[in-house]
C-alpha cells in the first residue's frame, strides 16, 4: 500500500465521516462460491439448456416453479458449505470500529457477511438473501426464513411433495418463492434498501468497492454518487474493470489489485494504527 494512500485512510479514520462498503461476487469466490454466471450456473430442463439469466427470473418462476426453486435451493446447497474468508473478518472489525458511520451494501445473496458477525441494520443485501422465502402473492410483507427441515439439493435433483408443502407461506398456504431480486425485476426499497443505499452513498466520505464490476443499476448509481461529491473510493479487484476507471477519475481514487482477504485486513490494520 502507497504512503499516500496509508495517509488518507489514516486521515479518514480519525474523522467522523462514514464509509460505505459495496461489494459483489468477488469476496464470495473467494470463500468457494461460484458467480453462477458461468458454466456452474447452467440448467438443463429436459433437452434445453438455460442461463442462469433466464432461471433467475419472475417470468421463468411463472412458467416452471419447481425448476427455479431447485436451482436455487442447489445454489443455496453450495452457499450453506462456504464460509466467511479474511475479508469478510475485516469487515466485521471495521463495523465494530466505525459503527454507525459504516454500511455494506452487498449484491451477494449468500449470507456470508451476516454469518461473519456483521449486523443487519448496517448491511442492505440489494439483491436479496437465498436463504429467505416470501410470499409470491404478496399478502403479506414478511420475510421468512427457509425451513430447517428443506434440505439443499444437489444439480438436478427433483423436489419432493413434503418439500413443496415446506415451500408454501405460512399465513395464506400458497406458494412462495426466493427472497431475491431477479433479472425482470426493479429495486424498491421495501425489500431491496434501494433509497437507503443511495442515501448511504450520498453521505459517503470513503467508498470501498469489492469484488464487483457494476453489472446492475444500483451498484453503479451508488458508485457515482461517491464520485459525483469526491469521496475517497478505493477499488478492490484481482482484474481491472469499469469501476476501477470511475476509482481512478477522482481526485482521490484508488486501484488495489488484490484479492479482498489481503486487501480488506491490510486497510483494517491501517485503520487501527
Amino acid at each position: 500500500m502507497n504512503s499516500r494512500l496509508k495517509k488518507i485512510l489514516t486521515e479518514f479514520a480519525q474523522n467522523k465521516k462514514r464509509i460505505t462498503v459495496l461489494t459483489g461476487a468477488g469476496i464470495s469466490a473467494e470463500s468457494g462460491i461460484p458467480t453462477f454466471r458461468g458454466p456452474e450456473g447452467y440448467w438443463s430442463i429436459g433437452s434445453k439448456e438455460y442461463h442462469p439469466q433466464e432461471m433467475a427470473t419472475y417470468n421463468m418462476f411463472m412458467q416452471k416453479p419447481d425448476e427455479v426453486w431447485k436451482w436455487y435451493l442447489y445454489r443455496m446447497n453450495i452457499c450453506r458449505k462456504a464460509k466467511p474468508n479474511p475479508g469478510h473478518i475485516a469487515l466485521v472489525e471495521m463495523e465494530k470500529l466505525f459503527q454507525d458511520r459504516f454500511t455494506i451494501i452487498t449484491q451477494n445473496v449468500d449470507s456470508l457477511h451476516l454469518m461473519a458477525g456483521n449486523s443487519l441494520a448496517r448491511t442492505y443485501q440489494i439483491h436479496g438473501n437465498i436463504f429467505f422465502m416470501r410470499c409470491v402473492h404478496d399478502c403479506t410483507s414478511k420475510i421468512y426464513p427457509l425451513p430447517r427441515d428443506l434440505p439443499g439439493k444437489e444439480k438436478g435433483e427433483n423436489i419432493t411433495e413434503e418439500e413443496r408443502q415446506l415451500l408454501k407461506c405460512p399465513d395464506c398456504g400458497k406458494n412462495t418463492r426466493p427472497h431475491v431480486l431477479w433479472f425482470d425485476e426493479a429495486y424498491n426499497e421495501k425489500h431491496y434498501h434501494f433509497h437507503s443505499s443511495l442515501a448511504a452513498a450520498a453521505e459517503t466520505e470513503l467508498l470501498l468497492i469489492v469484488g464487483t464490476s457494476g453489472a446492475t443499476n444500483l451498484p453503479n448509481q451508488v458508485a457515482w454518487e461517491a464520485k459525483n461529491h469526491n469521496a475517497i473510493i478505493i477499488d478492490i479487484n484481482i482484474e481491472e474493470n469499469p469501476f476501477t476507471k470511475l476509482a481512478l477519475s477522482v481526485e482521490r481514487g484508488f486501484f488495489i489489485k488484490q484479492a479482498s482477504g489481503t486487501a480488506l485486513p491490510s486497510i483494517m490494520e491501517v485503520f487501527r494504527s
